[in-house]
C-alpha cells in the first residue's frame, strides 16, 4: 500500500508551493487507495510557532485535504532521534564539531555545495582526548556525520526515483552534515529519515531542491537498517517572475488568497490541480 506524507515546518504560513506539494502527495496516495499522512516538523523552537501549526491545519482542510491517523509532531518524539544518534555513535560514524558557522564560512579551502560552504573537516581528526577536553570545558558543539567512514561501512548505494529512475547516492555532495546541535536535538536530515521509517512512508514526494538531501538520507537509512522508500522529486512551483515560492521572500500565502476571496477550487487550479 502506498503511504505518502506532507511535512511542513511551522515557521510561516503556507503558500502556493506548499499547496502544490501537499496536493501532489495527497493525490498520489488517494489515487492508489493508500494513506496520506500529515507531519509537523517543529524541532526548531527558535523559529516554529503554534499559530503557524493551526494555520497549516486550517489551510489544508480548506483546500479539501484529509489525512490518516494522528498528526506526528517531531517535538514530541525526540527520544527516537536520540536513539538513532546512539546507534550511529556505536558505529563510530559521528563526531563532535566545535566550529562555528563563521569558522566554516571563513575557511578559504571550503568548497560549496547545495546548502552553502561544505564543512572542511576541521574537527574530524581531533583525538578522543582533545574532544573530551573541549566538551568538559563547556565548548559548544554539533554532531556531524563522518561521510567517508560511513560509506566505508555501507559501500555504494542507490535509490529509485519515479521522475529520474535509479539514482546513485553521492553523500559527499553535502559533506559531513550536522545531525544534531545543543539547541536543536536533531537535524532535518536525521529526523525526516527516522520519521519516514517509523510512519511507514513508502513514497517520499518533495520538490527537486531537496534532491541533494536524499543522498544523505539514503546513507542514514543504510547505517540505521531502515526500510528504503521510493522517491518522487517533483519540479518547484514558481511565480510569474520565475522565482520559486519561498517564505523568506514573503510569497503570497494561502490565507492571503482566501482573504482576497479565492475559492479552494481556484487555489487548487493555481497550483495545477
Amino acid at each position: 500500500m502506498i503511504v505518502t506524507r506532507f511535512a511542513p515546518s511551522p515557521t510561516g504560513p503556507l503558500h502556493l508551493g506548499h499547496a502544490y506539494a501537499a496536493l501532489f502527495a495527497w493525490r498520489r496516495a488517494r489515487g492508489g487507495g493508500g494513506r496520506f499522512l500529515l507531519r509537523i516538523e517543529d524541532i526548531d523552537k527558535g523559529r516554529c510557532r503554534e499559530a503557524f501549526v493551526a494555520g497549516i491545519v486550517e489551510d489544508l482542510i480548506w483546500l479539501g485535504l484529509d489525512w490518516d491517523g494522528d498528526v506526528r509532531r517531531q517535538s514530541g518524539h525526540l527520544a527516537d532521534y536520540r536513539a538513532a544518534l546512539d546507534r550511529l555513535a556505536e558505529q563510530d560514524v559521528i563526531y563532535p564539531c566545535f566550529c562555528t558557522r563563521s569558522d566554516i564560512a571563513g575557511a578559504a579551502s571550503a568548497p560549496h555545495g547545495s546548502e552553502g560552504p561544505l564543512y572542511p573537516g576541521t574537527c574530524r581528526s581531533l583525538s578522543a582526548r582533545e574532544r573530551r577536553a573541549r566538551i568538559a570545558a563547556g565548548r559548544a558543539y554539533a554532531l556531524r556525520l563522518d561521510v567517508e567512514r560511513a560509506l566505508g561501512r555501507t559501500g555504494p548505494l542507490a535509490w529509485s526515483d519515479e521522475a529520474r529512475g535509479t539514482v546513485a547516492a553521492e553523500p559527499r555532495l553535502l559533506g559531513d552534515v550536522v545531525l544534531a546541535r545543543k539547541d536543536t536535538p536533531s537535524s532535518y536530515h536525521l529526523a525526516v529519515t527516522v520519521d519516514d521509517a517509523i510512519q511507514g512512508v513508502t513514497l517520499v514526494t518533495r520538490a527537486s531542491d531537496l534532491m541533494a538531501a536524499t543522498h544523505i538520507h539514503r546513507l542514514l537509512q543504510a547505517l540505521l537498517g531502515l526500510p528504503v522508500p521510493r522517491w518522487h522529486h517533483h519540479p518547484l512551483m514558481t511565480g510569474a517572475d520565475g522565482r520559486r515560492f519561498a517564505k523568506r521572500d514573503r510569497a503570497v500565502t494561502l490565507s492571503d488568497l482566501r482573504a482576497a476571496g479565492a475559492t479552494p477550487e481556484e487555489v487548487r487550479a493555481l497550483a495545477g490541480f
